[in-house]
């Protein structure tokens, strides 16, 4: 049987992206798709291919086929630009059915609204920003209660952290449709709808993961650190925290900027896309926007700027050093904030 020809192929498509638990039921020739629930058969996935189950009649042998990840996702994104460019059809059950696997795919780590190249730069997935968007469309207000708190919303929170292998510290709170990964700690925090929480990070105390911002493996979001979400227009690059960056209390990184590996902000920082980062340790001053390198250790300054009420300070950000190469990066850290006295 050719799973993939003809109507069968569209059928296929619509039973793999939406729900758990598909079958595929097969009497004579013809092939039709039926929505089987069952605990001891399930839809499956690896990291590169997913296994759809099916019966085959009249013996109802158990078969199986794997499909590679990538047309699956090819599949998806055709649905989910379709939707986009008409919204009149998001009210189809295939269509909400689409959009929300796309979010179960993004809640489980196997989508991110942006992802890192081989070339060290950064690929914005857009079709996956417009599925959540698209999934506030479709979505109903509802009321639910997680012990004493009530709330109000249109998205669920996120469960079952200790199948994750997550840390959660009470009450901190993580929007469905985000993906917290094996070994990461939320202390009372924050973390929305498509943000991606890398191992081994830390969350601290009322910090805040912004919708689609991208946390590195081995970051630490000091207290009351406020990381921006950009949701909207889906091509604008998210706000990226890079591996083993540590960012100190109450700095703000916002509008898509991006701190690269293992760089050191200093308390109250604050990076927006105007912001000037300003290189200030060799003879001449260098400006960056948007953008912290490597290892840089920054730090907050203002310089003078002339309005026509006068000359008046504007806030902006010091690269004042370079934190060591190390494999150890808990030395090098800890190297750089002595060296430099960066307050934290």
């Amino acid at each position: 049987m050719n799973l993939m020809s003809g109507m069968l192929s569209d059928f296929f498509f619509s039973a793999l992206i939406t729900g758990k638990y598909y079958l595929v039921v097969t009497s004579t020739k013809n092939a039709i798709l039926t929505k089987y629930y069952s605990e001891k058969i399930e839809f499956s996935s690896k990291e590169n291919f997913f296994l759809i189950l099916w019966i085959e009649k009249p013996n109802f042998g158990i078969h199986g086929l794997f499909l590679c990840k990538q047309q699956i996702m090819e599949q998806l994104q055709d649905t989910i630009e379709k939707l986009w460019d008409h919204p009149e059809l998001v009210n189809e059950n295939l269509s909400r059915d689409a959009i929300r696997e796309t979010i179960a795919f993004i809640d489980e780590g196997r989508l991110r609204p942006a992802e890192p190249t081989d070339d060290g730069n950064w690929k914005v997935n857009e079709w996956v920003k417009k599925a959540i968007l698209l999934y506030f469309r479709i979505q109903e207000m509802v009321t639910f209660e997680v012990g004493p708190l009530e709330f109000h919303d249109k998205i669920p929170l996120k469960t079952n952290y200790a199948g994750k292998g997550v840390r959660v510290v009470p009450h901190a709170i993580a929007r469905y449709g985000s993906y917290i990964e094996p070994g990461a700690i939320l202390m009372p925090s924050y973390v929305n709808i498509g943000a991606w929480v890398g191992s081994g990070s830390m969350v601290d105390t009322w910090a805040t993961v912004g919708s689609c911002a991208q946390i590195g493996r081995n970051v630490h979001l000091a207290g009351g650190v406020g990381i921006g979400g950009v949701l909207e227009p889906p091509q604008a690059s998210p706000t990226i925290i890079e591996d083993n960056c540590f960012i100190g209390s109450r700095c703000i990184v916002v509008e898509g900027v991006r701190v690269k590996k293992e760089a050191v902000l200093g308390a109250n920082v604050v990076l927006t896309q105007s912001t000037h980062i300003i290189d200030v340790t060799g003879n001449e001053a260098v400006t960056y926007k948007g953008e912290i390198p490597e290892r840089s250790v920054v730090i907050p300054g203002s310089y003078s700027k002339s309005f026509p009420a006068g000359t008046y300070n504007v806030n902006c950000a010091l690269i004042i050093g370079t934190r060591k190469e190390s494999t150890d990066k808990k030395v090098s850290l800890n190297d750089a904030l002595r060296d430099y006295n960066v307050a934290v």
